[in-house]
C-alpha cells in the first residue's frame, strides 16, 4: 500500500497544494513555518479523519476560508482507492471512500494504517495517563473494529453515568436502579477493553524491547507496565466501593478510563530518571513497535510519517530507520526536515527511490 497523490484546499496554511509521491521515500524540506508538518498531518487526517495535532476540526480550516478538503489517491491490494475528508464551518465533517460517504467514521479507521513520529510524542512520557491510554487505544483500534466500537460505547456510558451523578448532586436525589444499569454496562464494556489491552501488551512489549535494543545497542533495561485497578477487582466491585467518592466528585473515578502505562528505565520512571536521549530512544522504539504490531496484524506496511525526525535522533540513527525501507521492513515513509542537504544525504545512502519537495 502507498499514497500516490495528495491534494489540499484551505487546509491549515495551504490555500491550494498538490503532491505526487514516490512509493518509497518522500522528503518535505524548508524553513520552519512553511507547512511541512501540515502536509504530514493531512496524511494522518486521511487515515483517522482528524488531525494528529489538533482534533478540533474547524481549527484546521485556513483562517481566510469556510471549509477545507483533503484528498488522497492510494494503491492498496493492487486497487486504486480515493479518500476525501472535508469540513465546512457550521456543518458536519464528511469522509468519503471512492465517492461514497461513511455512515460511521469508525468504519474508516484502519483502512489506511499510519504511524506518526513527532516531537510532540514526548507528551507520552511527560503528560498524564489520558495520553498513554489514547496511544494504546489508537494502536489497537487500527486493527480491531470490535475494540473501537466497544471503546466508543464504554465512553458513552461513562459520560451518561457522570451526567447522572451531577443530576443527583444538583437535585439531592439518588436512583440506584438507573445507576446500576450504567454500572452493568460499564462492567460489560470495561472488562472487554481490559482483556484486550492485556492481550495487546503481551504481544506489544516483546516487540518494543527488540526495537529499543536495536536503537540503543542494549545499553539499558527498560520496561512497560500496564496499570489498571481491574487487576485488583472486577468493575462492579470497584464502582460499589467508590460510590460515595463518585457522588462527592460528581464523576466516575474508577474503571478502564483510568488505566495507565508505566514507562521505566532501570526500574525507575523514565520521566524522572531518563536522560533526554534515553527518552527519545524510548519513544522511537515505542513508535517502531507500533509500526511492527500493525504490520503483523494487517499483513501490510503502514505509512510512516517522520516529523522533524532529526530533532529526535542523530543522523546515524535516522539513516538506520531509512535503511529499513531498503530491507523491505518499512514501506512508504515521509520525512520533514529543515535541512535539505542533510536529508538527501541520508536517503541517498538507502539506495531507494525518493522525492524531495521543497516548500
Amino acid at each position: 500500500m502507498f499514497l500516490k497523490s495528495l491534494s489540499l484546499v484551505n487546509y491549515k496554511n495551504f490555500d491550494s497544494a498538490s503532491f505526487d509521491f514516490d512509493p518509497k521515500i518522500n522528503c518535505l524540506v524548508g524553513n520552519n513555518g512553511v507547512g511541512k508538518t501540515n502536509v504530514l498531518d493531512s496524511i494522518y487526517h486521511l487515515s483517522f479523519g482528524k488531525s494528529y495535532f489538533n482534533p478540533v476540526t474547524i481549527q484546521n480550516i485556513n483562517h481566510d476560508a469556510d471549509f477545507f478538503v483533503v484528498e488522497g489517491n492510494l494503491e492498496k491490494n493492487e486497487r486504486d482507492e480515493h479518500i476525501l475528508v472535508s469540513a465546512k464551518r457550521g456543518n458536519k465533517k464528511v469522509i468519503k471512500r471512492n465517492n461514497k460517504p461513511y455512515e460511521k467514521f469508525s468504519e474508516h479507521i484502519g483502512f489506511i494504517p499510519v504511524v506518526m513520529i513527532s516531537p510532540g510524542d514526548r507528551d507520552l512520557i511527560l503528560e498524564g495517563s489520558e495520553t498513554r491510554r489514547k496511544f494504546i487505544d489508537g494502536v489497537i483500534s487500527q486493527s480491531d473494529q470490535v475494540y473501537l466500537n466497544t471503546l466508543l460505547q464504554y465512553n458513552k456510558v461513562v459520560a451518561q453515568r457522570n451526567a447522572l451523578l451531577k443530576f443527583f448532586a444538583a437535585n439531592s436525589k439518588f436512583d440506584r436502579d438507573t445507576l446500576e444499569i450504567y454500572n452493568e454496562q460499564m462492567a460489560e464494556f470495561g472488562d472487554l477493553l481490559f482483556q484486550r489491552r492485556k492481550q495487546f501488551l503481551n504481544d506489544f512489549i516483546p516487540i518494543f524491547n527488540i526495537r529499543y535494543a536495536e536503537i540503543t545497542n542494549q545499553k539499558e533495561q527498560v520496561s512497560i507496565e500496564y496499570k489498571s485497578r481491574l487487576f485488583e477487582k472486577p468493575v462492579l466491585e470497584l464502582l460499589e466501593e467508590n460510590l460515595q467518592k463518585d457522588m462527592a466528585l460528581q464523576y466516575t473515578s474508577v474503571g478502564t478510563h483510568k488505566d495507565d502505562l508505566s514507562f521505566e528505565i532501570a526500574g525507575h520512571p523514565i520521566k524522572k530518571f531518563g536522560s533526554q536521549g534515553q527518552q527519545k530512544s524510548f519513544l522511537i522504539a515505542l513508535k517502531l513497535a507500533q509500526f511492527d504490531f500493525i504490520k503483523n496484524i494487517n499483513k501490510a506496511n503502514p505509512i510512516l510519517l517522520l516529523d522533524d525526525i532529526f530533532d529526535k535522533l542523530d543522523e546515524q540513527r535516522v539513516a538506520h530507520i531509512v535503511a529499513l525501507v531498503a530491507q523491505n521492513e518499512l514501506g512508504q515513509i515521509f520525512i520533514s526536515d529543515t535541512h535539505a542537504d542533510r536529508t538527501e544525504k541520508v536517503v541517498r545512502e538507502s539506495n531507494q527511490t525518493y522525492k524531495i519537495f521543497k516548500l
